[in-house]
């Protein structure tokens, strides 16, 4: 299983929280085996359907199962392809059939609220330099993810370097591609604040000439689970649900709301990164939703 998880991260250039999660659902994948008394080479196809069943007995919701089934088959293609099995005993299974559900997305208005809200804590001083600087930052982690659409784990694991250039973002993305991302005024502002905050405050973290948003702890930038907490208790304060509000929900309101705007597919694929537009296109529910309003709103018998 390690030669495995080698081959995705050196040939596939796999991330490092991709080949985490891979080596989580695999660790359980075998425990499994083990629990019947077998290596993964030795592994039947009926031993892959039990574990596909022990799972959903243990409550997984069916993306889930696929996303293992998905592991599980490209561990004994692999296995398979490298001449330590003499057969694939994953290649005959199919994985539970899934609806593919549409992206929780925030309205214009509910991330105006938002980043209202963020703004004001960010400009409030009587909290003290550190209440304030922690609330600037957060402005513009806020900022810029709505601002360009990156994934949580690409925009805290970004170099002070992205940002020299005045206008984008250079982020590298999933297999190690990097893609332009341009950035709004609004963000551009809130970085600077958040760094003339830093600067004024002599604030020097272990990786402050590392990370563009650098922390005192091990990875010497925050983690996206410590933002996705903040944004949590920022969501509250503004009033919204906290329980529909994430850095991954802020990525889904830039693509839709730029589909909403006019923007075409084609384009909101290259800014999010994906490699292919049939992830994008889960975002056309948006441009249903207008077209139906254009008819209904335009058409001459639209009102009968």
């Amino acid at each position: 299983m390690t030669l495995f998880l080698d081959m995705q991260a050196a040939e596939r250039g796999a991330a490092g929280n991709t080949i985490a999660a891979y080596r989580r659902d695999l660790d359980d994948y075998a425990g499994f085996l083990a629990g019947l008394g077998r290596a993964v080479e030795q592994a039947a196809t009926d031993d892959i359907r039990r574990h596909l069943a022990e799972l959903d007995d243990r409550g997984f919701k069916a993306t889930t199962v696929a996303r293992r089934l998905s592991a599980i088959r490209q561990l004994h293609r692999f296995l398979y392809a490298e001449g330590i099995t003499t057969g694939d005993p994953a290649a005959v299974l199919e994985g539970p059939r899934r609806g593919r559900s549409l992206p929780k997305v925030l309205s214009i208005d509910q991330v105006d609220r938002l980043l209202a809200t963020a703004h004001a804590a960010a400009a409030d001083a009587s909290g003290g330099a550190g209440v304030q600087l922690r609330a600037a930052r957060l402005a513009a982690l806020i900022e810029t993810l709505y601002a360009t659409g990156l994934r949580i784990s690409e925009l805290v694991a970004l170099p002070a370097s992205a940002a020299r250039a005045a206008e984008a973002l250079v982020v590298r993305g999933k297999g190690g591609k990097e893609r332009l991302v341009p950035l709004t005024e609004a963000a551009k502002w809130a970085m600077a604040h958040y760094h003339a905050l830093r600067k004024q405050a002599g604030v020097a973290a272990g990786g402050a000439d590392k990370w563009l948003f650098p922390s005192f702890g091990e990875s010497g930038h925050l983690t996206r689970q410590h933002v996705a907490r903040e944004l949590k208790t920022l969501a509250a304060a503004a009033g919204l649900d906290h329980r529909l509000v994430s850095p991954h929900v802020l990525r889904h309101a830039f693509a839709s709301h730029l589909l909403q705007n006019g923007a075409d597919l084609r384009t909101v694929q290259t800014l999010l990164g994906h490699a292919d537009i049939s992830t994008t296109q889960i975002y056309t529910h948006v441009l249903d939703e207008r077209l139906a309003a254009m008819v209904r709103d335009l058409h001459p018998l639209g009102e009968e």
